[in-house]
């Protein structure tokens, strides 16, 4: 090559161009990424601390994760006293002593992204009530795909209509029908367990596997009807997928990471398209029924369906339901919500009666007194008043979800401080349920009674209760929740009782909801006829 044809007047600005545009194609995602994890947390935290806020300051890219993971993995290796409530600390140890440093609302960081953290409940019920508009559920839709999107993340008219349309399925006259399959899956539990007692009449079993598969069966049979067995593999792996959602949570702040091959997404994603195949044949084989004339709307598939089918809006016309996908979606949800949720209220139950044998007396009492060994109906399950407060108390102690979030769109301002779009709200039921300026100084206590005159006058604040949510996102599935619940603690009462066993080591924590640790296990001895 003859070197002064690349340097002739000819060839230079060609060259130059070439070289500027590979340059500027580097630069503008450079650029972008620069901004989205240092100058725009740098302007977001300038402009929160400037109104008065106080908190942690942004550390570039993990923000206060890897002080997250420390308090956590320090706090977690140490389990707490038997019969201690004051779990606060343990569980949220980041939330707790930044709390004492800066005051009950602060700034911290998830990543790159500000998250105001709150305590108040009459500001967490503003909020939650999205009375400013401009806020959302925080979304991270490369991951939540994988596990479950529906009306508990869509946003906007579509919250709207999947609301709408699942609202019949969880009318009490449903709930009612859905009864028998709760009574037919908790008198499998039991009977199980009195199979596996010793001569002593005693064994030991950990409730937190056990009650987890117990809800597993109740939304198999309650969601699929007749087909339970292949609702049964949708359950199996929704749990594996919930370990793995945890797995990779804390490394989303990653541009990316969800599309790396990494053997954990590559599972995920399996798990996923075996999910949604299941539950794409089930739909199509219940749609045909339902084109043949066949009675489908006696379980929660059948009651979506057809109410999707006839799908009105606000003014009576009649509008386009959900899609195939939705329905699956919705589905997907069914089980991540309503089998985690009940089984966690439940294993921290039986924890709690193990620890406090005089109210476990009080509800067996109470249990026997309405219901002997009748069945048990709708009507006689809502006049349980002990095993009620009881729920209540315990959903007080140990709420199953730890904390609610939201995040701002646009900018809104609330009690004088402006928020700008992006920011996160944390808002801890937990810390709001163990408040001793809200709940009194026995706020550590096991106190069912505090319940007694109902949940508005159970403490100083009229609504500091939350642990379905609040406002018009509250969980839809509280009553089916609380239902099941009952069923399940009525026919474990009258046929066992319980205590801890000597493995067991109290270690709440939280992984997305709150678990003990090391599992639940409970001594169970049956009870003489």
């Amino acid at each position: 090559m003859n070197p002064e044809s690349v340097f002739s007047p000819a060839a230079l600005p060609w060259s130059y161009l070439a070289c500027g545009l590979l340059g500027l194609a580097l630069l503008w995602p450079t650029t972008r990424l620069l901004d989205q994890l240092w100058w725009r947390p740098r302007r977001l935290e300038r402009a929160l601390r400037a109104q008065g806020l106080r908190g942690t300051s942004y550390s570039f890219l993990l923000g206060d994760m890897s002080d997250y993971g420390r308090q956590n993995k320090e706090a977690w290796s140490k389990p707490l006293p038997l019969r201690c409530h004051d779990i606060g600390a343990h569980v949220l140890p980041f939330l707790y002593s930044t709390v004492e440093e800066h005051g009950k609302q602060y700034i911290s960081w998830f990543g790159p992204v500000p998250k105001v953290s709150i305590t108040d409940p009459n500001l967490v019920r503003e909020i939650m009530s999205n009375k400013f508009g401009h806020i959302q559920k925080v979304k991270f839709p490369a991951l939540s795909k994988l596990l479950a999107v529906g009306v508990a993340t869509h946003e906007g008219e579509k919250w709207v209509k999947h609301r709408r349309i699942l609202n019949p399925a969880f009318h009490v006259e449903k709930l009612k029908i859905m009864l028998p399959a709760f009574s037919l899956c908790c008198e499998e539990l039991v009977n199980k367990w009195a199979q596996s007692l010793g001569p002593d009449g005693s064994c030991e079993v950990d409730a937190s596997l056990e009650l987890q598969s117990l809800t597993g069966d109740v939304i198999s049979r309650t969601a699929f009807g007749s087909s339970y067995l292949e609702g049964r593999r949708i359950f199996q792996l929704q749990s594996e997928q919930v370990g793995r959602f945890m797995a990779a949570i804390h490394k989303i702040m990653i541009p990316g990471y969800m599309s790396f091959p990494t053997k954990n997404n590559r599972r995920m994603r399996q798990i996923n398209n075996e999910i949604e195949s299941i539950l794409r044949g089930l739909i199509g084989k219940r749609m045909q029924a339902m084109q043949e004339g066949e009675s489908t709307n006696d379980d929660l598939l059948g009651l979506l369906l057809e109410s999707n089918k006839t799908d009105v809006n606000e003014n009576g016309q009649s509008v386009p339901g959900m899609s195939t996908e939705e329905v699956i979606e919705e589905c997907k949800l069914f089980y991540f919500a309503g089998m985690e949720t009940t089984s966690i209220l439940l294993t921290w139950t039986m924890v709690v009666l193990s620890m406090h044998p005089e109210w476990q007396d009080r509800a067996r009492e109470e249990v026997l007194g309405l219901f002997g060994k009748h069945k048990l109906d709708y009507e006689a399950l809502n006049r349980l008043k002990t095993v009620t407060m009881i729920l209540y108390e315990v959903l007080r102690l140990y709420p199953p979800a730890s904390a609610f979030t939201r995040q701002t769109y646009k900018e809104i301002e609330i009690r004088g401080i402006r928020y700008p779009p992006g920011v996160i709200f944390e808002m801890s039921v937990l810390h709001i349920h163990h408040d001793k300026d809200i709940w009194g100084d026995d706020v550590h206590q096991f106190r069912p009674d505090r319940f007694a005159e109902g949940i508005s006058k159970a403490s100083k604040e009229r609504r500091a209760f939350f642990p379905f949510g609040w406002g018009p996102r509250i969980c839809i599935g509280q009553n089916f929740a609380l239902l099941e619940a009952k069923m399940a603690l009525c026919m474990i009462l009258r046929r066992f009782e319980f205590e801890l066993a000597p493995s067991y080591t109290h270690a709440p924590h939280t992984v997305m909801m709150l678990r003990p640790m090391h599992g639940a296990q409970i001594k169970l001895r049956a009870i003489s006829s």
